[in-house]
């Protein structure tokens, strides 16, 4: 039964032990697969650092996710720049073939 998608739908996911019912729009399975990595990334911190309580391993797994993220911010700035120059350099060919009339 599909649902609107402005319409918010309880999730149950399972995060270092601890169940959390989240509002979710979409697809239900995204919020499960996303909560599931988190629950990953969490049990692989807790079991190198046996000591820390879950407020510590949160703010560690945090703190990896920011770094993903400003690494990936940072692929995409160099694509977009790349992409940038070669739509440039595309552009001043198509310019010079219409010049040209096509003639080499």
């Amino acid at each position: 039964m599909p649902t609107n998608a402005s319409e918010k739908q309880p999730v149950r996911v399972t995060i270092l032990s601890r169940t959390y019912t989240l509002l979710a729009s979409g697809d239900p399975r995204d919020v499960e697969a996303v909560s599931a990595s988190v629950n990953d990334l969490m049990l692989s911190i807790a079991g190198k650092a046996p000591n820390a309580d879950s407020t510590g391993i949160a703010v560690l797994a945090c703190l990896h996710l920011a770094d993903k993220l400003r690494t990936l911010e940072r692929e995409l700035h160099v694509l977009e720049e790349r992409v940038n120059r070669k739509s440039e350099e595309f552009v001043g060919l198509l310019e010079q073939a219409l010049t040209t009339g096509g003639k080499a």
